[in-house]
């Protein structure tokens, strides 16, 4: 058999780096995608296979996927779309050009690369297509919604392209992570500055009190929260089960939350989600 391909994007950290590292200990071949040239040097220097792929720039998508494919000699078995980035504040402060902005990193970018392999799978006859969302695509949570929305965009067009898929031999997966260690906090700190004029919010308290002391402040892990590894194990089933599951929760949160969602009323729901903020 020939050695199995995957492309994993957002491989410079936390859950794309983990599963770069563990699929290929599993042996794959990993093309582990990086959005700046940097941090590809450095992960061709660990010995992978690393194109330059930026969803913010469709020019660099295209590139990527010609790398890939001249590479594999025209196949690829798995797209693990993963690099996200987050823009906290709250909905009445985002400018509506910070929402365009996190659309094209976390939603547009992954589905103009998503229609670039599926021609691919299709003349191979399957493949995987592999998304990352998060509890977040399917409860939400206060200060977040820039990322909620990007989520829960991805679930609806995810959970159509599966059922279209059926038949064609590519199976479609959501793989739902909750608190998982990453550098997302940090890496939402930039978009925070550039979008949210917080000083002149009417909110300025709250974020004073609230959100400018958990994006700046060290602390303790989030409760439940969970290695990256928890995602790999994921990932490795919706790989190479013979019938990868739809989608795969990650974390306890993600189960209670999955569980009181199909439960509660919605007002019960939002005063649970409320205690989050």
């Amino acid at each position: 058999m020939s050695q199995k391909t995957i492309l994993i994007t957002g491989c410079s950290s936390g859950i794309g780096y983990t599963c770069a590292v563990g699929m290929r200990a599993r042996g794959w071949r990993v093309f582990a995608a990086c959005r700046t040239a940097d941090d590809c040097a450095r992960l061709m220097a660990e010995g992978f296979e690393s194109p330059q792929l930026d969803y913010t720039d469709a020019t660099s998508i295209d590139a990527a996927v010609r790398e890939v494919l001249a590479a594999t000699g025209g196949t690829l078995d798995v797209l693990f779309n993963n690099g996200a980035h987050g823009t906290p504040g709250a909905v009445e402060d985002l400018p509506t050009d910070a929402l365009r902005a996190i659309f094209e990193a976390n939603f547009f970018g992954w589905h103009h690369l998503t229609r670039a392999l599926i021609p691919t799978m299709r003349q191979q006859g399957g493949g995987r297509i592999i998304q990352c969302s998060s509890i977040l695509g399917f409860i939400v949570m206060p200060w977040r919604g820039a990322y909620n929305a990007t989520k829960y965009a991805l679930e609806g067009l995810t959970d159509t392209l599966r059922i279209e898929m059926r038949g064609t031999g590519i199976d479609v997966v959501l793989i739902e992570p909750g608190p998982v260690t990453s550098k997302i906090r940090a890496n939402s700190i930039p978009h925070f500055e550039r979008w949210i004029d917080w000083r002149g919010s009417a909110r300025r308290a709250q974020y004073e009190s609230g959100l400018k002391k958990r994006l700046y402040e060290p602390g303790a892990p989030d409760r439940f929260e969970l290695p990256p590894t928890a995602v790999l194990e994921k990932l490795i089933h919706a790989t190479e089960a013979q019938r990868p599951q739809p989608r795969y929760y990650v974390t306890t949160p993600t189960h209670v939350m999955g569980a009181l969602r199909r439960m509660l009323p919605t007002r019960a729901l939002d005063w649970v989600l409320s205690r989050g903020s």
